[in-house]
């Protein structure tokens, strides 16, 4: 290992893009580098290939999409252990991202006729005399942005709702996890063998940046939110428009009725999962005072019990072991106490679990996105309280609240794009439910019926069938036609609700 290699750190040598295993150094694979005028010819290709994705039809895509899913489940083991190998993610969490991936391409691949295919509209009765018709058509072709933390469910989330829909995708992987990119490419391949239906290009921020200005029609990114405004700055040369999921700071509320064990374990999971690398995990947590002392001690025994190197995996990008440790040292500093772990924590390239008490609301660990498996707990008056420091921050991806009876209105006033009740993170797994926030934390959707419509543009048709008994539209009406009109609006629109 050369100085210039450091473990986990993308690497371009002789046109190929080397990634490494950021707990030991071990190369994953490499890939070839592409430059833009490789990305335009990749567009290009996609361009040539969504016509004939297109021409098979709802039932021709749904068949393949199926066939690639089934492919998945049946490499399972395969996908989760060159995701260890590449990010350092412990096996079973990479098993439970591919089981993900499955569910979201498996109800898009279903539902996309239903929810994108053409329909009849009703009629107006002030247009009676023509009918409406309302599709979904693809952009043709849609580049996709993906992250390193969840290499696998989160990119499938845009690339099977973008296929689903009719386009053509060119997949730009993260530069930490390109190997499990291009495997996902390949697999695919495999089952659409015909054209190249999803390319992959490889490279660096500028790739990315390539793919937003190579022609086409959509972008969908997931990673930081300074990185998505440099996209949608790239993006919005040429009016493509755009979906961000970008960073957070979500928030866990224990109301005075929750479980406290069960809240406990939840906390837990949600802050340290992936090592405390995922956008929607929990990183603040506000409990209200009758229960706040019993959690704390529930969670540091459950934290405590968590292994660096087994459960708890190395951080993949190297230079965020520095972002992680000056929040925590900013937070001691400013009056925080550390109840399990500290600033000792960090030890490259492993965090060791760690959570903070009363640390001050303007502390970076309460304002920024640490991204590490760090966890603040505060103590508040009550559920008001809990929801005004909860929504007290520029994001606004998830969030969490456990408690009985007032645990449904307490989430649905968080500003946030999900919240799961009673559990954390659970809303990612369901394939029929829109993804994304509000915010610093991006806009537009994933997933869902709102997911597949991100991919495809709405286009309203209006069809005449007979002649029209008030004609409005024309420069043949008369004053008396034009005085009908107005008769007819006040008949129909003129009484108070």
């Amino acid at each position: 290992m050369t100085a210039t290699h450091v473990p986990g750190l993308p690497v371009i040598e002789d046109g190929q893009l080397i990634s490494t295993n950021p707990a030991t150094g071990a190369e994953a694979g490499r890939v070839p580098a592409a430059d833009e005028k490789a990305v335009v010819a990749a567009v290009e290709r996609a361009q040539a290939a969504a016509a004939w994705w297109q021409s098979l039809g709802w039932e021709g895509r749904k068949v393949r999409l199926l066939r690639w899913r089934t492919l998945l489940v049946e490499r399972i083991q395969e996908l989760a252990e060159l995701t260890q190998r590449e990010s350092g993610k412990p096996i079973n969490d990479g098993i439970i991202e591919v089981t993900a991936a499955v569910e979201h391409l498996d109800w898009a691949a279903k539902h996309a006729k239903r929810v994108l295919g053409p329909r009849r509209m009703r009629t107006r009765m002030l247009l009676a005399e023509h009918v409406g018709h309302l599709e979904y058509q693809p952009y043709g072709v849609v580049g996709v942005i993906g992250p390193w933390n969840y290499p696998i469910v989160t990119p499938i989330g845009p690339i099977s709702g973008a296929l689903a829909a009719g386009n053509a995708v060119v997949f730009k992987p993260s530069e930490y996890t390109p190997v499990v990119g291009q495997w996902l490419v390949d697999s695919f391949a495999e089952v659409v063998p015909e054209h190249p239906v999803l390319q992959a290009v490889h490279g660096l921020g500028d790739v990315g940046g390539a793919l937003c200005r190579a022609g086409v029609g959509k972008v969908s990114f997931t990673g930081s939110t300074a990185t998505g405004k440099k996209v949608m700055a790239a993006c919005a040369e040429n009016l493509v428009p755009v979906v961000i999921e970008a960073g957070g700071k979500d928030a866990l509320i224990v109301d005075a009725d929750a479980d406290v064990k069960a809240a406990a374990e939840a906390a837990v999971w949600g802050a340290m999962t992936n090592a405390g690398q995922t956008c929607i995990g929990i990183e603040r947590v506000y409990a209200v005072a009758p229960v706040y002392d019993r959690f704390v001690e529930a969670v540091v025994e459950k934290a405590g019990k968590l292994r660096t190197g087994e459960e708890i995996g190395p951080i993949t990008m190297p230079k965020q072991l520095d972002i992680i440790r000056d929040h925590i040292e900013d937070a001691l500093a400013k009056g925080g106490r550390a109840v399990l772990g500290g600033a000792e924590a960090v030890q490259a390239p492993y965090v060791a679990p760690t959570v903070l008490v009363d640390v001050p609301a303007d502390s970076s660990e309460i304002r920024e996105e640490t991204f590490g498996p760090t966890l603040t707990i505060t103590k508040v008056r009550d559920a008001d309280e809990a929801v005004q420091k909860a929504n007290d921050t520029p994001y606004g991806l998830g969030g969490s609240v456990f408690g009985k009876k007032n645990a449904v209105r307490i989430a649905r006033r968080l500003r946030s794009g999900m919240v799961a009740v009673n559990g954390t993170l659970t809303f990612v797994g369901m394939g029929n439910l829109p993804f994304g926030g509000v915010g610093e934390s991006g806009f537009g959707r994933i997933h869902g019926e709102d997911g597949l419509r991100e991919f495809a543009r709405a286009k309203a048709i209006t069809v005449r069938r007979a002649k029209s008994l008030l004609p409005a539209m024309t420069f043949e009406r008369t004053p008396a036609q034009v005085q009908q009109i107005v008769k007819a609006l006040r008949l129909l629109y003129g009484r108070k609700p």
